[in-house]
């Protein structure tokens, strides 16, 4: 299944890279992971999406080292604006910070373009007006193909949409994050922006083999994230017992169901599962052909959604850096 994005036809699941080098756990070693690009891209898929920030640099230069000789198979993502200092983080996206972010990262992935470079996070101190005139310089100078944004609210994306058209919005967004739908969801399908959504498979908490993370590792991003505290994870846990039954009862894989779900809120919508696993990523990308009954789609939300689901998204200190409109 394709979808318009940054100018060009792709497949639907794109492949989010931050695991294979930070974030969940010890990452696989270097030769897995370079088998697992190569694997994605041999499979088919066509957009693959990193950061300057997964593993400090150390994500781009993966990508360098594992398909960069396959530059033209691939739609190419990246981001800039989150600003690392040991625990400390900050944001910047300010044309000097932007221009300069940008040049290290082309350096890094050893390409002399990225067809889709985020602002990663929104920055308060910097005029919309500003942070777009540099991605638009970036454009015209030809080191980027086009410019998107993540964790934006709705009137954000609009603002700096009327400066430069951008191309992409990308947010969290699964059965159980529906930030979304607050407003974002329609304003990207009204100004024709595509939406691609990380975590679409809520962290791995709905893949059916999550059961106590308490055994996670303590470098583990959810370790700190509130749905899989002590006091709410169990009952998140009894949700996703009543999901995972539905997925038996439909004949369905835990993550394809849930990948089809994002899929289906609209068809501009992309999804960027990661994995460390050949034959999850796979699955992932066998989602987008299946044609899942409407009536299972329903219910899967009926299961797993805003209002049923316990414990924020984000632990506090990361709260205070996303933009996104929010449950109150």
């Amino acid at each position: 299944m394709k979808r318009r994005l940054a100018g060009r036809d792709v497949h639907s699941i794109g492949l989010g890279c931050m695991n294979l080098s930070w974030a969940y756990g010890t990452p696989p070693s270097r030769e897995d992971a370079v088998r697992l690009l190569n694997e994605a891209l041999d499979l088919g898929y066509d957009h693959l999406d990193t950061a300057n920030i997964y593993g400090l640099g150390k994500n781009e230069e993966l990508l360098r080292e594992a398909v960069m000789h396959r530059r033209g198979e691939f739609l190419l993502a990246s981001k800039t604006g989150i600003i690392v200092d040991g625990p400390r983080r900050g944001i910047d996206c300010s044309p000097e910070a932007i221009t300069r972010s940008l040049d290290a990262s082309l350096a890094r992935l050893g390409t002399d373009h990225i067809d889709l470079f985020y602002m990663h996070r929104f920055d308060p101190k910097v005029p919309v007006a500003d942070s777009v005139g540099a991605m638009q310089r970036a454009i015209e100078a030809g080191k980027i193909g086009a410019y998107g944004v993540s964790e934006w609210n709705s009137a954000h994306v609009r603002e700096a949409h009327a400066v430069h058209p951008m191309a992409a919005v990308q947010t969290e967004y699964s059965l159980w994050t529906r930030n979304p739908e607050l407003g974002v969801l329609e304003t990207c399908a009204e100004l024709g922006i595509a939406l691609v959504c990380f975590s679409p498979v809520a962290r791995g908490a709905v893949c059916g083999v999550m059961k106590d993370p308490g055994k996670l590792e303590e470098k583990d991003l959810r370790v700190s994230h509130p749905r899989f505290s002590s006091e709410n994870w169990p009952r998140n846990l009894a949700l996703i017992e009543d999901y995972l039954a539905l997925c038996d009862e439909a004949d369905l894989r835990p993550a394809q169901l849930a990948l089809a779900w994002v899929l289906s809120r609209d068809d501009m919508v992309h999804a960027i599962p990661g994995t460390t696993s050949i034959p999850h990523m796979e699955e992932n990308f066998l989602a987008a052909g299946l044609a899942v009954p409407q009536e299972v789609l329903d219910k899967a939300g009926e299961i797993l959604n805003q209002e049923t689901v316990s414990g924020h998204r984000y632990p506090e200190v990361m709260r205070n850096t996303i933009d996104t409109e929010d449950y109150a």
